[in-house]
């Protein structure tokens, strides 16, 4: 007789094939918009400092904005970090309150890979998956280096989590002439 602690003959170890972030690449215009901030609060308390004593110290201050803006948009863009495992995909999020969603590979429908310009110039791209999970329909993993190489990863280990679970996909497109 089993008991509750012996290990079900169907199921396999789950191994990591692929981990990492989202590249900071993907904030470019945003970091060059911050940079164009401070320059432009560090020449107007040049500017003015030099006009009025001790408003340029002042002006000088007001730097800690864009100086925090590029921080916080880092943070948070490093804290967000994928796992993709043979067998579901784990996304991690979060500075303080950290989240964890993960996605059965068995529930991926279809997938796309697309590089535009800029990101394929830095050698990065973007991978979106359908699902047919009902929390997260659409997942998208952006600016990743080696996108290629992760897209077949993630073919190969969602066809073998099928085969496993033994689970096929049945599209219904509710048209009367393919049901007849």
């Amino acid at each position: 007789m089993p008991t509750d602690d012996t290990p079900i003959a169907s199921a396999t170890a789950e191994t990591v094939l692929w981990s990492g972030h989202t590249s900071q690449w993907v904030h470019f215009w945003y970091y060059l918009f911050c940079v164009l901030i401070a320059v432009g609060i560090a020449v107007a308390a040049t500017v003015f400092g030099l006009a009025t004593a001790g408003v340029g110290a002042l002006g000088y201050a007001a730097l800690i904005i864009p100086v925090l803006m590029w921080l916080i948009r880092w943070w948070v863009t490093k804290c967000t970090a994928y796992e993709l495992t043979s067998q579901r995909l784990r996304i991690r999020t979060g500075i303080l309150n950290k989240k964890v969603d993960e996605l059965e590979l068995f529930r991926v429908k279809d997938y796309s890979m697309e590089q535009p310009f800029l990101l394929r110039l830095v050698g990065l791209g973007n991978l979106t998956m359908v699902t047919s999970d009902a929390t997260t329909p659409t997942v998208s993993i952006r600016a990743i280096t080696g996108i290629e190489a992760v897209r077949e990863k993630l073919r190969n280990a969602v066809q073998a989590e099928r085969d496993r679970r033994r689970v096929r996909e049945l599209d219904v497109d509710g048209s009367s002439e393919s049901l007849s």
